[in-house]
């Protein structure tokens, strides 16, 4: 017998996996001065990634928190363009401190998405990405940094810093995994999202695959 019909949704506020109603998503310090001491992979890379999560999540409506560090100090610039276009209505966060949970906004945002799942990225790895990650592990969240979208001052401060994350609970993943996981099933109506950000990744993919980027 064919099988066209998609199987039973689970509940998706309690489902173990990612859904689009029981997760929200942070990104943190995609700022220009970030990118250039990146050393663990490319910003081609990176961007490909980010990218690919931020769509992911405006298609299916996943909550972001976006945030950035040193702007209002007249340091950093904001966060890159290509992503900010991506999150349509999202207000940047800015901070004085490298932790973004010790930032009373930020920590305010993630707590008004009702959400205790949080999809997080930040540049570095080893600090942006770490440090709020044990915290917020430490207070009670599944954190789920996507490891192909960060990057570290090199490849050692990255695998370092993914290695201390999943030994305190966290719960590494990539980008496209995500957005899979948000869709589930090629027969519910909203998998056209995922064919989407697919037919948009994969041909950019392989132009960095061949360019040895």
């Amino acid at each position: 017998m064919s099988k066209t019909q998609p199987e039973p949704i689970r509940d998706p506020e309690s489902d173990r996996l990612l859904t689009p109603q029981n997760c929200a998503v942070a990104i943190i310090d995609y700022q220009p001065e970030q990118y250039r001491t990146v050393q663990s992979t490319t910003k081609e890379r990176i961007d490909l990634n980010v990218i690919a999560l931020c769509k992911a999540a405006t298609k299916y409506e996943v909550p972001v928190v976006l945030s950035t560090v040193g702007v209002d100090l007249g340091v950093n610039t904001g966060t890159a363009e290509e992503i900010r276009k991506e999150l349509p209505g999202v207000e940047e966060i800015d901070r004085t401190g490298v932790n973004s949970w010790e930032d009373p906004d930020f920590r305010a945002a993630v707590r008004a998405t009702g959400r205790r799942k949080i999809v997080m990225a930040g540049l570095w790895t080893e600090v942006c990405l770490a440090f709020p990650t044990l915290d917020m592990l430490a207070e009670g969240f599944e954190v789920y940094p996507v490891a192909d979208a960060v990057g570290g001052i090199s490849p050692d401060s990255h695998r370092w810093a993914l290695e201390r994350m999943s030994a305190a609970g966290a719960r590494p993943i990539t980008a496209i995994s995500f957005a899979s996981e948000l869709m589930r099933n090629w027969a519910r109506p909203d998998s056209d999202n995922l064919r989407e950000i697919m037919n948009w990744y994969f041909p950019l993919k392989a132009e960095l695959d061949k360019a040895g980027k």
